[in-house]
């Protein structure tokens, strides 16, 4: 019953040993860990004896791991760098949403709609197809307006008679019948006129009797009547 607990209390002490730091990953070790492995390659090294070869070897060895230190630290460096990324990344995020949160209350628009303040005078307040029609019927009213008063200049000019109302038209006709009039006066006063110039005249008081027509006897130098 007591033997796992004395098996991983082993593994936790290979772990804690210098030579745990080569079971590790290349992306996990640190600093620490190259010393560690320098540790062991020395010893290995002096183990072996004091050949000259062995004195070459351990140079590049130690070359070696110097390259794998600096390694080690720009990479520590830029694992943090990423970390210190994320979490302000992350707190962006949870900062936003909040915000999402907080404005859930409102109406979510599309991208094609538009909020609308009442209480702003520059509001719009027609729409696309009532400005349409307004600027149809100001063009149609302008252009009215431009042939009226081309009409009225022409009539200005004499290039076209004016056009007779119906007072005109009552005014002309009352002057038509006086003439009219005037003409028919004027023949009856013709007919008296030569009706005297041949020595008779007219009764016109009373027109139920006939004309009475006196002429001159010219052999006898004096008038007679005829009844």
């Amino acid at each position: 019953m007591e033997e796992p607990p004395l098996r991983e209390e082993e593994e936790e002490g290979d772990e804690a040993r210098p030579e745990g730091a080569l079971g590790k990953s290349p992306f996990q070790l640190t600093a620490e860990d190259v010393y560690d492995i320098s540790y062991v390659m020395g010893r290995e090294l002096m183990a072996l004896g004091s050949d000259p070869r062995v004195t070459q070897l351990q140079f590049k060895i130690v070359r070696v791991l110097e390259m794998l230190e600096t390694l080690v630290n720009e990479g520590n460096l830029t694992v943090e760098e990423l970390r210190m990324e994320r979490d302000n990344l992350r707190t962006e995020v949870e900062g936003l949403r909040r915000e999402g949160s907080a404005a859930g209350g409102e109406v979510n628009l599309g991208p094609d709609k538009m909020v609308v303040d009442l209480t702003d005078p520059n509001r719009p307040r027609f729409t696309l197809q009532e400005l349409r029609d307004v600027l149809q019927e100001r063009n149609k009213l302008k252009s009215q307006l431009l042939v009226a008063q081309e009409e009225l200049q022409c009539y200005k000019s004499g290039l076209i008679p004016p056009r007779e109302g119906p007072g005109g038209r009552r005014e002309k006709d009352t002057l038509v019948a006086r003439a009219s009039n005037a003409r028919s006066n004027k023949e009856e006063k013709t007919i008296i006129r030569k009706l005297r110039d041949r020595g008779g005249f007219v009764h016109l008081g009373d027109k139920s009797k006939p004309p009475d027509f006196r002429t001159t006897d010219a052999g006898c130098g004096h008038s007679s009547s005829r009844r």
